[in-house]
């Protein structure tokens, strides 16, 4: 069956957004019989469009999913005269394929649906597109870039092919086969610069030497490789990978690049990785077998910053390549444990993710390795506090008002009645809230190591993790907190990302990552803690923990103002992470005690992150007039979103209306915040929103410092919104 079929183009998509114009180009596939159920697809496809948006510079939207409701891997194209609006940042997308695949997928359709990625990267593929008088003509345009390969030995000897084929015989004597297929792409210098069939070809390990030279590179022409992936492995993956190699190429460069998609990845050869100068990391999910790339220089970002900046990504390597050649240890390399260096890893760390942009300013580095500890920490707050919480609950029903006083005077290791060990009654809700309470204990004792461990990780990768999950322990035993976690992280990863640039002897490199980069980073990080570091931290966090629990009345207040203007600021962004770091990292210090304020901190904070989503799906609500469709359908989806703490719940609507919607909820956010600490509600979960409400000390009063926030901010927006709307009629009118 044919990917593409006339009844499966619209030369005229007329359609207000992204979601009614997926449903139209959907039902032409329910036409011809390939989709079996049209809501659970286009479902598929918003969960897709849910994690990046699939619009592409140049006017180019590709919504895409797996889905059990297709039956053939499928195309449906739609042309919009006016554009539409598709996510991407250049502006409405003009040309759209819907591809559609079985959810197993896995047969030789498969290879046509990258073929159809990269053929989107090229302009006269584009441009007949646009030019296009009939529907039977796109279909001849689509099919004449994604068809299936023919057999090697019947291969078709259409003139271009022939002629491009020719030309990859004249690089190599080895035979070419679809890359698209294989999983292994190149780009040679010695290609034009428009792409050709041959282009797709994985990359003989011998290349015909440059005509041109690398700009960046004192002349020298590099060998690059790259790895590209995406979340459904359809679309993105390979239009990356065209980009790349389009980019190597105009530099001057050779690059081989392992598309990890949906048509399968052929790995690159060792002898491949070890002849490269640099790798680029475009991806969204965790690079498979990362070992093999161990002590790279390497420049990681996520797909479509290649899509969008392939040269700029080269021109990075090129520097990258560079200063490693001249000075081994000046730029990141690729860094795992010896499992790995010795080629038997599972991907990179284990499975462990770090996000940290290598061409982020340092501003913005140091906030990344924060975050990706709070990320790791949060789970152990999650559990820890929720349990400890619950213990409290059913202390108090069993015990009465004393209850949370005296399950904390349980433990694991005394001779007494308090031992929950030796004294566990299965039928005691006592002992049950003291279990609760004892395992809660524990997983916070874990919470600066993690913290510290995983800052360092994000700095140096699994070389980081020993010293900083050792550092953040003996700041733990020397009440240091988490701002001596912090200082652990940062100096433990540091020393290891120092230690692992060291130029050494072949001889020592395999023992590296498991003896001396443990052995000497933990040395000194732990060294520096305890003689310099830690005694300073500790008062520090003393002087703190004494501020926060003196703060009543106007300055608790005034704390829960600041906070909530940051949550409400940029929704999810830097001043928000900021914030909510702030109040996480804060559960360290609070422990087990019932009243902590750390605790009324973490509930102004998750009070306040909550009014935007919230208050946004109020107004679209009370004044629907003022917003557009999707804004309205927006809005419905915001109500579950605020209600859960998902602040980014509300960017669709600061994008689109910034200066009002940021003011507004900058506004609510700061009066949730305030009220909520003046209230003296109290939280012990780092997230979940309304659904943690059985655990939140005073819910009642947390309720109503929310629902105020909720209100006023909807009432700013509808505000503002009437004004400008009046004002447009009254022009209008005139």
């Amino acid at each position: 069956m044919a990917l593409i079929t006339d009844r499966q183009v619209i030369l005229d998509l007329d359609a207000p957004d992204r979601h009614e114009a997926s449903r139209l180009l959907a039902e032409r596939l329910v036409e011809t019989g390939r989709c079996t159920d049209l809501e659970a697809f286009l479902a598929d496809v918003r969960a897709r469009e849910e994690k990046t948006a699939t619009g592409l510079p140049g006017g180019i939207g590709i919504p895409h999913a797996r889905s059990a409701a297709i039956t053939e891997p499928s195309l449906v194209f739609g042309r919009s005269a006016d554009g539409i609006e598709w996510g991407a940042k250049d502006g409405p997308a003009r040309l759209i394929f819907l591809i559609a695949a079985p959810a197993d997928g896995g047969d030789a359709h498969m290879q046509m649906l990258p073929k159809l990625a990269r053929a989107l990267m090229k302009k006269e593929f584009k441009q007949a597109l646009a030019d296009a008088t009939s529907e039977a003509e796109v279909v001849d345009i689509v099919s004449a870039e994604v068809a299936l390969d023919a057999p090697p030995a019947q291969a078709p000897a259409a003139p271009e092919v022939a002629a491009a084929g020719a030309a990859a015989a004249a690089a190599s004597p080895q035979p070419t086969a679809s890359g698209a297929a294989s999983g292994v792409t190149s780009s040679s210098a010695a290609s034009e610069g428009t792409s050709s069939p041959a282009a797709s070809a994985p990359a003989p390990t011998e290349q015909v030497a440059s005509a041109t030279s690398g700009s960046g590179t004192g002349g020298r022409r590099l060998k690059l490789i790259g790895v590209t992936s995406c979340p459904t492995g359809i679309a993105h993956t390979y239009m990356a990978a065209e980009a790349l190699e389009g980019a190597a190429r105009e530099a001057g460069h050779e690059i081989l690049v392992e598309t990890q998609g949906s048509a399968g990845s052929t790995p690159l050869s060792a002898e491949q990785i070890a002849d490269a100068d640099a790798v680029v990391f475009a991806h969204e999910l965790p690079v498979k077998d990362l070992g093999r790339f161990a002590g790279k220089p390497v420049i990681d970002v996520g797909v479509k910053k290649a899509i969008s900046d392939g040269p700029q990504l080269i021109r990075q390597a090129e520097e990258a390549a560079a200063k490693h050649a001249a000075e081994p240890g000046s730029v990141p390399v690729v860094q795992v444990a010896a499992a790995d260096a010795s080629g038997s890893g599972s991907g990179g760390a284990g499975g462990l993710t770090s996000k940290v942009d290598d061409g982020a300013s340092r501003a913005t580095k140091v906030r990344q390795w924060l975050m990706t500890g709070v990320s790791y920490m949060i789970p152990f707050v999650a559990a820890g506090g929720i349990l400890i919480a619950l213990s409290f609950l059913v202390a108090q029903l069993a015990i009465g008002e004393s209850g949370a006083v005296e399950i904390t005077k349980f433990n694991l290791t005394s001779d007494d009645t308090y031992n929950i060990a030796q004294n566990f009654d299965p039928i005691s809700a006592t002992s049950w809230a003291a279990l609760m309470f004892v395992i809660g204990g524990a997983a916070f004792g874990f919470l600066v190591p993690i913290l510290s461990g995983f800052i360092a990780f994000a700095i140096a990768d699994r070389p980081g993790l020993v010293p900083g999950v050792t550092g953040g322990a003996i700041a733990v035993s020397m009440d240091a907190g988490f701002l001596g976690g912090l200082a652990t992280g940062i100096i433990g990863g540091l020393v290891a990302r120092w230690i692992s640039g060291w130029n050494v002897p072949k001889g020592v490199r395999g023992v590296m990552p498991v003896v001396v980069i443990p052995l000497l980073s933990t040395l000194i990080t732990a060294g520096l803690f305890i003689t310099l570091l830690g005694r300073p931290i500790a008062a520090v966090m003393s002087a703190m923990n004494d501020w926060l629990e003196s703060m009543s009345g106007g300055s608790a207040l005034v704390l829960g103002l600041v906070l909530g203007a940051m949550m409400g600021f940029d929704l999810g962004g830097p001043v928000n992470k900021t914030a909510y770091f702030f109040a996480t990292a804060g559960l360290s210090a609070a422990g087990t005690a019932a009243d902590a304020p750390q605790l009324k901190i973490m509930a102004a904070v998750m009070a306040a992150g909550m009014v935007a989503p919230l208050a946004m799906a109020l107004a679209t609500s009370v004044r629907p007039r003022l917003f557009s469709e999707p804004e309205r359908e927006n809005g419905k989806a915001a109500w579950l979103l605020g209600a859960s703490f998902i602040s980014e719940g509300a960017i669709p609507f600061a994008a689109a209306d910034p200066a009002r919607i940021i003011a507004s909820s900058v506004v609510g956010s700061a009066i949730t915040g305030g009220l909520a600490m003046a209230f003296g509600a109290t939280l012990r979960a780092p997230h979940g929103g309304i659904w943690m409400l059985p655990l939140i000390g005073n819910f009642l009063l947390f309720l109503l410092a929310l629902a105020v926030g909720v209100v006023v901010m909807a009432g700013v927006v509808v505000a503002l919104k009437s004004r400008d709307h009046s004002r447009a009629e009254v022009v209008v009118g005139a």
